[in-house]
């Protein structure tokens, strides 16, 4: 049975944008992809809505979702903020696994400030995708969360990564790899996360 993965979107950019469209053919490759946009996006505004807001929207979109496809297991993966929010929803709604594209640990790039509270509730797997460029997750902080997570988490590092989990051109050039290189092992880890956890179909 094909999982389910509810796909949400970072705060700037909506899920017509390329780069969420393009990960949406990929994660086709393994399952079935529902994917949609938070209200403060559909009504053209940039801020994004309050926490509770975004957190109902979510919900609602997964309960849509699963309306579409009611069996197999449900897998929540986010871009940045999609990924934050997909946790929040995991406390109050039954899914399988969490996938973050990027998670954005530091609010607005300071370290101080950290969003890691939700991280320290979850129990839901937990897959994390990030780059060593991020500086939006320095994966030094994301590392000491990790070890004081009460949830299975793993971690997928995109050396030379930016938040958007793009290699720098002249990485790539030395290493004669591409970027569609990068994320097909992006993919890769996103597959073996999924066929290995607990709610896998045998």
């Amino acid at each position: 049975m094909k999982p389910l993965f509810l796909f949400a979107p970072g705060a700037g950019a909506p899920s017509t944008h390329l780069w969420m469209q393009q990960w949406k053919v990929r994660l086709q490759t393994i399952g079935d992809v529902e994917i949609f946009d938070y209200g403060y996006t559909r009504e053209h505004r940039k801020r994004p809505d309050p926490l509770p807001k975004l957190v109902a929207t979510h919900r609602k979109a997964l309960s849509q979702a699963r309306e579409r496809h009611p069996a197999g297991s449900t897998i929540l993966i986010g871009k940045s903020m999609g990924g934050r929010i997909g946790c929040h929803v995991s406390l109050t709604e039954k899914v399988d696994g969490l996938i973050c594209l990027g998670y954005p640990l530091c609010a607005m790039g300071n370290r101080a400030k950290l969003r890691d509270e939700v991280l320290r509730a979850l129990t839901t797997p937990i897959l994390f995708v990030q780059g060593t460029r991020d500086s939006l997750c320095p994966l030094d902080l994301l590392e000491r969360v990790r070890t004081e997570m009460k949830t299975p988490n793993f971690l997928h590092v995109v050396e030379g990564g930016d938040h958007s989990l793009r290699a720098p051109k002249r990485q790539l050039q030395g290493t004669g790899e591409t970027q569609e290189d990068v994320d097909q092992q992006i993919l890769k880890a996103i597959t073996g996360f999924v066929d290995q956890s607990p709610f896998a179909a045998d």
